[in-house]
């Protein structure tokens, strides 16, 4: 019994799996310490421009700068 124990291999295949998973998670955590910093970098970009953008609540402005087009009352371009 002690002799098919020790020339049992099943048990090495085991620590193998249990090595390489050990090393795919801390190639992960090491990828993922690296991206992170250019991903915040980057998304701290796009807010800031987001938060700069300017909308136009109009389809037109007229000459003035005054946006126009979704109120009857407002001039139009061919009323200039």
């Amino acid at each position: 019994m002690l002799k098919n124990f020790i020339a049992s291999e099943s048990g090495a295949v085991t620590v193998d799996w249990v090595v390489l998973t050990a090393a795919l998670v801390g190639l992960g955590l090491a990828v993922m310490g690296v991206v992170s910093t250019g991903v915040q970098n980057a998304s701290n970009a796009i807010a800031n421009e987001l938060n700069t953008v300017s909308t136009n609540s109009g389809f037109l402005n007229d000459a003035d700068g005054n946006a126009v087009g979704f109120n009857n009352n407002a001039s139009t371009i061919a009323d200039d």
